[in-house]
């Protein structure tokens, strides 16, 4: 993880809004990844609408809450540390795999094939206290070198995210980001660098004290 990431500790420390705080639930996001010619690599990314409740004119990951009738039904396309680590949440893996590919399909139009390489379980964070919207998202990295159909054929991306668009990982530090998206960006570009993750990263603000520790 990229030195100073804690420093910024404000995130953590949210207005308080006057009602009642917003349920917490599951979500999954895909951070799709692919390699550039000239060497690096780039990642995925959208803006959502400036009138959206979470995060309005941020620049996202492909990802969004678990729907109740997400449930992969073939063998999962994880591999078996990431079942592991998955396993030990209160949500069912096939319903976060599920729910990371539908979303990646209905906001980019993309989709992984059968035999693609299997999704990377590589952070979760819990939305703080006082915001409008509330997950529990993993965050799963995925090789867009597994993608049935062209990498830049994007019109059939729905519209929840515009100016959707392949964009390098030091350039996109550049755009307006999330903190979370901001910490995640950095541990995704130590992975591709060929870096190691010792344990997977999760800001757990589920406590009345935000805490920070790694899923072994």
């Amino acid at each position: 993880m990229a030195s100073g990431m804690t420093a910024r500790a404000s995130p953590f420390r949210p207005q308080i809004l006057p009602d009642a705080d917003a349920p917490i639930r599951a979500a999954a996001t895909v951070i799709l990844a692919r390699s550039l010619p000239a060497g690096g690599a780039a990642v995925l990314m959208g803006q959502r609408g400036a009138q959206a409740a979470f995060m309005p004119s941020k620049y996202v990951f492909p990802g969004g809450a678990v729907d109740p009738g997400d449930h992969w039904a073939g063998p999962l396309p994880l591999a078996p540390l990431c079942q592991d680590r998955l396993a030990k949440a209160d949500v069912a893996p096939r319903a976060l795999v599920a729910a990371a590919l539908r979303e990646l399909q209905e906001e980019t139009g993309l989709t992984l094939r059968a035999d693609a390489a299997p999704l990377r379980f590589v952070f979760r964070a819990i939305t703080p206290p006082g915001r409008s919207r509330r997950f529990d998202a993993r965050f799963f990295l995925a090789d867009a070198a597994g993608l049935d159909c062209d990498p830049d054929d994007l019109t059939r991306a729905g519209a929840e995210l515009s100016h959707l668009h392949w964009i390098g990982l030091t350039e996109a530090r550049a755009l307006d980001l999330p903190f979370i998206t901001e910490v995640v960006l950095a541990e995704v570009t130590n992975l591709l660098a060929g870096g190691t993750q010792p344990g997977v990263p999760f800001f757990d603000n589920s406590g009345s004290s935000p805490m920070f520790r790694r899923i072994d």
